[in-house]
């Protein structure tokens, strides 16, 4: 088991339950999943940034991706309905929190001039969207490798029926978020 599991089961679960007064334990808000997506417009040109970010992507998540096809067609980008134009991996379990350790604990610090991370990018229903200018700040990408720099959308999910529940699980989890000063900046 995972280190942020097991925190999560001896730690963080009974700390939730005891600060949100939950009297049954499947009450308590949870991790479900996590989705990494990327985005890529340029494979309409370029054939190979598929591969490249389909490499990248597998090496991040430890998972094969899946190819995101478009669903209309748009003249104005020369998009056709079925083109593929993204990639995207869903976490669950055991790799749902490896990820999360590395991501909190090694990639989010080495972000240059990094001060937290924006409180205000949960959606209303307890899932947090976090999206990463440059795929090259995770440890499993050789920077001399990478084609070209590409942006990177995390979604995490959770069980969570509030914001204000989730902000208190992902925070317990070790989410790096900004702390508000008192005059609201």
């Amino acid at each position: 088991m995972s280190r942020l599991r097991e925190r999560y089961a001896s730690e963080i679960h009974p700390q939730l339950m005891r600060e949100l007064g939950y009297k049954n334990p499947m009450e308590v808000p949870r991790l479900e999943k996590v989705v990494l997506n990327i985005g890529l417009g340029e494979a309409i040109r370029n054939s190979q940034a598929m591969e490249a970010a389909q490499k990248d992507l597998g090496l991040i998540s430890g998972q094969r991706p899946v190819v995101t096809k478009a669903r209309k067609s748009i003249a104005a980008f020369k998009l056709r309905a079925g083109m593929p134009i993204g990639l995207m991996v869903t976490l669950r379990g055991r790799r749902m929190y490896e990820f999360l350790d590395r991501l909190f604990n090694a990639v989010l610090p080495r972000i240059r001039d990094f001060r937290g991370l924006s409180a205000d990018a949960f959606d209303g229903r307890g899932n947090y969207n976090l999206g990463m200018r440059e795929q090259v700040v995770f440890p499993e990408i050789e920077y001399d490798k990478v084609d070209k720099v590409r942006g990177l959308q995390v979604s995490i999910i959770t069980t969570a029926a509030t914001d204000e529940e989730a902000k208190k699980l992902l925070s317990l989890l070790g989410l790096p978020l900004q702390q508000r000063r008192p005059d609201g900046h």
